[in-house]
């Protein structure tokens, strides 16, 4: 077990990657407490869900940005290596010819900060999800 000696929670990880503190209130709050080597990014992802999903909101939900209409349709995450994007099982199945030079795991997507951030399939992506019903 490994203990963050920030927050004092444990871990099974070594130096997992995880919150400290205070959960943010607003997709803002998170972003601004991202180290800023990150905030193009994640501002790049919320900039591109923002045009995919008009009509949603934004909302903190499991401590991560996410976008809600009635339930939460998709959420995004900064972490030291990537950008999570959490569309649910479904969607990565549904893409998953699509995703494969991107390590994926159950309802999670990992976009590396070495390479281009695939807008587009991200905007592909939330659509899905809102059209199809299908959410994390």
């Amino acid at each position: 077990m490994w203990t963050c000696p920030k927050c004092g929670r444990s871990f099974q990880k070594q130096e997992q990657s995880h919150y400290c503190g205070k959960a943010p209130e607003t997709i803002d709050e998170y972003i601004a407490a991202q180290p800023e080597e990150t905030w193009q990014y994640l501002k790049a992802v919320r900039d591109t869900l923002h045009v995919a999903l008009p009509e949603a909101k934004e909302r903190i939900s499991w401590s991560m940005p996410t976008f809600w209409n009635g339930h939460n349709i998709i959420h995004f995450a900064g972490f030291k290596k990537h950008i999570g994007l959490y569309p649910g099982p479904e969607a990565v199945a549904e893409f998953g010819e699509r995703l494969k030079e991107y390590k994926t795991s159950k309802g999670t997507i990992q976009f590396p900060y070495n390479k281009p951030l695939p807008l587009a399939l991200i905007e592909e992506i939330a659509r899905w999800c809102d059209e199809t019903g299908n959410h994390p």
